[in-house]
């Protein structure tokens, strides 16, 4: 069983491109998306078009949410809301409704099993939030309690962080998958992820893909983006609007 796990492509439909090429490629036998689909980013209707036509396991992101209700107090810097709902109102009017009935009807987390050995936990933020922000550096104890908590579980995948990584804690998996469309480590190349499992085993490998950052900013001019300087500076350099 190969199974692709990708997410957080927020709109951006060319990365997304590039990743389903690659994961047609290596042959995957099952796709999950864990979230964050069209908000800031230049194509949010090509992009919630792509992962419905994958037939994939979706469940929702706080950026879905935000989408569907806009952004309140208290979820995001507030120096940041305004200008952060101007961008949802333009994310909005390039939606219809189904896509929004689409994207609330998202459920929050994923429990299969890869193998009659192998059970996969995931989620985008933490299992009880959209919102929370656990990154890689959290003491162990932090990711076993925020992240590891399902039982009985060889196997923990989540997004939102934008990082992507690897760790082993007490046996088991932890997996941030990074991000499709806005990578924050550095390397302006969409993130996703792989697993391949055989009876009780499993790999992890974290994937990399190249694509054309040049005419993604291009589709933000083009469609006159109300936060075009930062998102300009996310994707060619591949760091967090929140940086600074």
């Amino acid at each position: 069983m190969r199974l692709a796990f990708l997410s957080d492509i927020h709109g951006n439909a060319v990365a997304l491109d590039a990743v389903l090429q690659d994961i047609q490629a290596k042959q995957a036998d099952r796709v999950a998306v864990l979230g964050d689909i069209a908000y800031r980013g230049p194509e949010p209707k090509r992009s919630i078009e792509l992962v419905r036509g994958l037939n994939a396991d979706v469940i929702k992101g706080n950026a879905d949410e935000w989408t569907v209700r806009g952004i309140q107090a208290g979820e995001v810097p507030e120096r940041m809301r305004e200008m952060m709902n101007r961008e949802r109102d333009w994310i909005v009017s390039r939606l219809d409704r189904e896509d929004l009935e689409y994207l609330s009807g998202l459920p929050q987390e994923l429990v299969f099993n890869l193998t009659d050995s192998v059970r996969v936990h995931a989620f985008h933020a933490t299992p009880d939030s959209l919102f929370d922000v656990v990154r890689p550096d959290e003491p162990t104890h932090v990711l076993q309690e925020k992240l590891m908590r399902l039982p009985e579980t060889d196997l923990y995948v989540y997004a939102h962080i934008h990082l992507p990584y690897v760790r082993y804690i007490g046996g088991k998996c932890l997996v941030n998958i990074g991000s499709v469309g806005l990578p924050f480590d550095g390397l302006p190349c969409a993130s996703y992820a792989i697993v391949e499992a055989d009876k009780d085993r499993f790999s992890v490998t974290i994937e990399r893909v190249a694509y054309d950052t040049g005419q993604v900013v291009e589709q933000y001019r083009k469609g006159d983006y109300p936060n075009l300087t930062t998102m300009e500076k996310v994707i060619r350099q591949a760091i967090s609007p929140f940086a600074g």
